[in-house]
């Protein structure tokens, strides 16, 4: 007989994430699911028809290994009109699997064992995972409840010999605090005559409330040549399940990029890449989210606000945090349950996104969510 394998994971301490299993919670007792990030509404139909356009026309075989030419020349004009910076398209943009894997593959190019890579907590669970697993060591700065805002002389501190790389996600999940042009200024600063990179995670690039700017990393000099700028597509245009976004970065940088790239995906969905293309030229399509998700946000808020839930309006995402303590002093993870089982809505304790697991007794709820869905969830907390 022979003997059962040993195996050594690479990542021994992972679980199954809170995502995974709110989500069957949930769908396991038929609650209204606000927990995890995807809308409950349709994408525009023109952009679907365009895909089917693109099938129709043949472009159903590999892409270009980078992306569709047409693709990055849109985006490169986008990032230009919005921020300033001007990417060139042959050699400074490509089209990812979404956001995650534009994360995991510079990250992957990057990152050496023993390397540090400076994380802000509370983070998305993507991050520590493609650090370990490369051999790199998160060096955490927990932010606080209510505003987390940035500690910059606490963020200096953790700067060693060692550090390789800084990640940085505005607008930020799950607190939905936006930078400042001063959070982005300090972070120049700090970083300016060293050769320590930026990952800056811009999935929510194009939600952004109350008449404030999103300030990308690509609109500040020194930032942009050190800096991956990653996005999301999914996210902007409602479509999570497809899987497309992208990433911006100085030649020298996106060489390397490219390099793991090739031999993890090579490339990205053809059809879909050719229809954003068409669908990006108006620019409507992306710069109307702002007023769309705050009506969304106001609606949700409203509802909230006779209620016995702590919130400070969030900035940006389409995420909101309630603060509970006047309800009760369950963990979040006792009380997310008990929303889904008693009163069947479910939402995400951000214990698990922070440092130890800390629990500042705050639920993360994604508006994303048609009128009606966010009517029967207010309805709900505002019975509590």
């Amino acid at each position: 007989m022979n003997k059962e394998k040993k195996l050594k994971s690479k990542l021994p301490y992972v679980k199954t994430t809170i995502f995974t299993t709110v989500g069957n919670l949930a769908r396991k007792h038929n609650a209204i699911d606000l927990s995890q990030g995807f809308p409950n509404f349709e994408a525009d139909a023109k952009l679907i028809s365009l895909v089917n356009q693109a099938m129709e026309q043949g472009h159903n075989q590999y892409a270009p290994m980078q992306g569709y030419y047409g693709l990055r020349e849109i985006i490169s004009e986008k990032i230009q009109t919005l921020h300033g910076h001007q990417y060139h398209p042959q050699t400074e943009i490509t089209i990812t699997v979404g956001a995650t894997q534009a994360i995991y593959t510079a990250i992957t190019a990057f990152v050496h064992p023993g390397d540090e890579v400076i994380v802000l907590k509370p983070a998305y669970d993507c991050y520590e995972p493609a650090i370990k697993v490369n051999g790199g060591i998160p060096i955490f700065l927990q932010l606080n409840v209510p505003d987390y805002k940035i500690d910059w002389e606490a963020f200096k501190a953790k700067i060693t010999k060692k550090t390789k790389m800084v990640i940085i996600n505005t607008p930020h999940n799950p607190s939905g605090k936006i930078f400042s042009e001063n959070d982005m200024l300090q972070l120049q600063e700090i970083l300016k005559g060293t050769n320590i990179l930026v990952l800056s995670d811009e999935v929510y690039e194009h939600i952004v409330f109350d008449g404030k700017e999103h300030q990308s990393a690509s609109r500040y000099t020194d930032l942009a040549e050190r800096s991956f700028v990653c996005a999301s597509f999914g996210k902007t245009f409602h479509v999570t399940g497809w899987k497309i976004g992208y990433c911006a970065a100085p030649k020298a940088l996106m060489k390397e990029f490219r390099k793991v790239h090739q031999f993890a995906v090579f490339c990205v969905d053809h059809p879909v890449q050719r229809a954003l293309t068409e669908y990006l030229k108006n620019p409507e399509h992306y710069l109307g989210l702002n007023d769309f998700y705050q009506r969304k946000r106001d609606l949700f808020l409203e509802g909230l606000a006779d209620s016995k839930f702590k919130f400070i309006p969030t900035q940006g995402t389409y995420f909101q945090l309630l603060d509970y303590t006047q309800i009760t002093q369950e963990s979040d993870e006792e009380f997310a349950k008990k929303l889904i089982l008693e009163h069947k809505l479910a939402s995400i304790p951000i214990s698990s996104f922070n440092v130890n697991n800390r629990d500042d007794k705050v639920l993360r709820f994604c508006f994303a969510k048609k009128q009606e869905t966010l009517e029967n969830a207010v309805e709900i907390l505002s019975s509590l």
